[in-house]
């Protein structure tokens, strides 16, 4: 693990931030919770504050492979299959499940992260970024989740922050 690195995710301007030793490395255009920010369980908000990458799921996956409970289903995101699946959250070619480290925030009871499985995951081409629209995840593009899954380890550090 690399300690040096870490992600900085910001909700109002919804951007995902990477830096090492205090240095952007790269940005990405993210769409957070249509809810808003929050930790409550069932409440489809995006949760704040300190948290680390628990588990990267998907390595040498296909773009827009689709995942059902962090499991590739075996299908290919392609348009007809939104078409016939309209209410469906896409979750595509990348998993960086998060784990909250603050107890009583985003760690424990009620306002686990882990356990609300609030991911960075990869979502369908035409999904606006820089907009508000998940139910609780961190979309970000399918080829920048690819990237961004390469450059970090399990445990790396992430800071979600509302400015």
């Amino acid at each position: 693990m690399n300690k040096d690195k870490r992600i900085e995710i910001n909700l109002s301007s919804q951007t995902l931030c990477l830096l090492e030793n205090d240095e952007l490395i790269k940005q990405y255009p993210v769409s957070t919770a249509k809810n808003g920010a929050g930790e409550i369980m069932d409440s489809e908000c995006t949760p704040r504050g300190h948290h680390l990458i628990a588990e990267k799921i998907g390595a040498g996956c296909e773009v827009n492979t689709i995942f059902v409970g962090r499991r590739a289903s075996g299908e290919i995101y392609d348009p007809l299959l939104r078409e016939k699946y309209p209410e469906r959250d896409w979750i595509l070619t990348r998993i960086l499940w998060l784990r909250g480290t603050e107890p009583g925030r985003n760690l424990g009871d009620n306002v686990d992260s882990y356990d609300r499985y609030i991911y960075i995951h990869g979502t369908p081409d035409d999904v606006d970024m820089n907009i508000c629209g998940s139910r609780g995840c961190v979309r970000i593009r399918n080829l920048d989740i690819i990237e961004l899954f390469d450059l970090v380890d399990e445990g790396t550090a992430i800071d979600i922050t509302e400015s």
